[in-house]
């Protein structure tokens, strides 16, 4: 019921097996309302707990932080590659691509004059491209691993709204088969597909499927 309290973007991954086996009691309330019933039950603390709208168990949504201490030398191995424009011209080195995300406009440490963007990464040559705000802009994206929720499989092709980050408001979009995945082609151009991110199907309110966005653009 509480759309902005909405998980399904990122339980798209649970199958059948376990869905059935699944109970959410609060799926039918608004979370305010949770929240004054913790008062009413004396629980005031539980009400003013701070909301975490970027990763949970990622101590003050630093992720770079959290990489750095989990991946032994990763620093050493990915600090120096090369930021590129969209034609391959190189304008300075990075930290490591895991330390950048598609769509990053702040924090590059670039001086070009205007605002620029990350477009695209590659991480087995250590690549990120920059390019304007427009370099952002896609109609088309593969996705894979697909778990399929509300039908078995998909159709010759369907027209299902597309989320491809949290709290995305949605893209109409055709779904159709290809032989590397699914393909997802946008009415309209959407911004910063990023590979390696969920990508979410809708029929309205129910979860046709979900998948891995594997490009952002079809070859």
């Amino acid at each position: 019921m509480d759309e902005t309290k909405d998980q399904s973007y990122v339980l798209w991954g649970v199958d059948q097996d376990l869905l059935k086996r699944t109970i959410l009691p609060l799926g039918g309330m608004h979370k305010k309302d949770i929240k004054q019933m913790a008062i009413d039950m004396g629980y005031p603390e539980l009400a003013k707990k701070s909301e975490s709208y970027e990763i949970c168990f990622v101590p003050d949504n630093d992720y770079r932080g959290f990489l750095k201490r989990r991946v032994d030398g990763l620093e050493e191995k990915v600090n120096g590659g090369w930021f590129v424009d969209t034609k391959g011209k190189r304008l300075g080195k990075h930290k490591g691509y895991p330390f950048y995300t598609i769509g990053q406009r702040k924090g590059l440490e670039l001086a070009m004059g205007h605002p620029v963007y990350v477009t695209s990464i590659d991480p087995e040559k250590n690549i990120v491209v920059i390019g304007e705000e427009s370099d952002l802009d896609k109609n088309d994206m593969l996705v894979a691993k697909m778990n399929w929720i509300k039908y078995d499989h998909l159709p010759t092709s369907m027209d299902l709204m597309a989320k491809i980050r949290y709290h995305d408001t949605g893209a109409l979009c055709t779904l159709s088969h290809t032989d590397m995945g699914v393909q997802a082609r946008f009415y309209e151009n959407v911004k910063s597909i990023a590979p390696g991110q969920s990508a979410v199907f809708y029929e309205g309110d129910d979860v046709v499927a979900g998948g891995i966005i594997q490009s952002g653009v079809l070859i």
